[in-house]
């Protein structure tokens, strides 16, 4: 089922211009291959809450798009959540990436306190080149925690052999504050879990994958499958839904981006100013945690003016306050006319998907 106003929305129109007003698709090239892409693409349009963005990964089939559309629809025609703090702090991501390309990465997020570090592009095998990687942050950035990120790419047998090597590093348990979603199943995330509180190893467990993409997101907590869970607001479907499962999760939540442009950002800088932060997420991050919403550096250009990750003046934070976009750079990177007809006959895709929850 989705929301009633949701329903209303999407059943009472076909018409892409009114759903969807001043729509552009844009494609905004990368200083860096990220999760094997080297530019991003996004429809941007304007509804009456403000400007939006829908931008499911190209190769997300409708289904799973769909629940990013009506993200996207919540945050265009509806009020933001109104937000505890006026910013919330950033973490740098540092891509897969050889350790020379560290300090260059690094420089990208001035005055950052916490990193994510992407790890196991190549399973085990990249063991070692992620330390390395690893090695490299903590030299460079010696004063930052740090956050691995694993895209659920290790079996469980595998994610285990990783643990037992980040445990050896010196003084872990000071500055890394977890790992992402080692493996794939929120069963072996319950596993794994228990067999690192049977070494007594200073590592805690994010949820990703095994929230946004599970149809019960709060399987998580009921197997005890992680510490930590990450959200995102589009890919959850919207605000609402996101702040829901944190609810009903009973566990701290960082906000993250689906790498989405600095009009997607400010969506999820909005959800995350406004969840509290509890004693659980105190003991671990020291006050509101970073969020995962400066994925904008990764661009050559966004599509604001305001320079710094989603068009922040500070790299550090980002504003919870929605934006607009600047309509010289929106019509600098709009994309060809093939690309644009292929994103409004998606989300006439995603639209027969959620006419069929209505």
């Amino acid at each position: 089922m989705i929301p009633d106003w949701l329903a209303d929305l999407v059943t009472g129109t076909d018409d892409l211009n009114e759903l969807l007003p001043e729509r552009r698709v844009v494609e905004l090239p990368m200083i860096t291959r990220f999760r094997g892409i080297t530019s991003r693409q996004a429809l941007i349009f304007q509804g009456p809450a403000g400007w939006s963005e829908f931008s499911p990964f190209v190769e997300y089939a409708a289904p799973e798009a769909a629940r990013w559309l009506a993200g996207a629809l919540e945050f265009g025609h509806r009020p933001a959540p109104e937000p505890l703090r006026d910013a919330v702090p950033l973490n740098g991501t540092i891509p897969d990436c050889p350790p020379e390309a560290v300090p260059g990465l690094i420089a990208r997020y001035p005055g950052a306190g916490t990193f994510k570090i992407k790890i196991a592009a190549r399973g085990i095998t990249s063991l070692d080149t992620d330390l390395a990687r690893i090695r490299a942050v903590r030299a460079h950035a010696p004063a930052a925690r740090l956050r691995f990120d694993a895209n659920a790419g290790y079996p469980l047998a595998d994610a285990q052999q990783l643990c037992a090597a980040i445990a050896e590093l010196p003084e872990v348990g000071d500055w890394l504050e977890y790992i992402e979603q080692p493996v794939a199943a929120v069963e072996d995330l319950a596993r794994l879990r228990e067999w690192i509180a049977a070494r007594g190893l200073p590592i805690r467990i994010a949820a990703d994958e095994s929230i946004r993409k599970a149809d019960d997101p709060y399987r998580v907590a009921a197997l005890g499958a992680a510490d930590v869970i990450i959200v995102k607001a589009q890919p959850l479907g919207g605000a609402q839904h996101a702040a829901e499962v944190v609810t009903g999760c009973g566990l701290p939540a960082v906000v993250s981006s689906a790498l989405e442009t600095g009009i997607g950002l400010r969506a999820g800088a909005l959800l995350a100013a406004s969840l509290p932060v509890d004693a659980a997420a105190e003991a671990i991050f020291t006050g509101p945690p970073a969020c995962g919403l400066g994925t904008g550096a990764l661009f050559t250009e966004d599509i604001l003016s305001a320079p710094g990750p989603g068009g922040a003046a500070n790299a550090a934070t980002l504003p919870a306050t929605r934006t607009t976009p600047d309509l010289l750079l929106l019509a600098a990177h709009t994309a060809d006319d093939e690309t644009c007809a292929w994103w409004d006959a998606r989300v006439h895709d995603c639209l027969t998907e959620l006419r069929r929850l209505a």
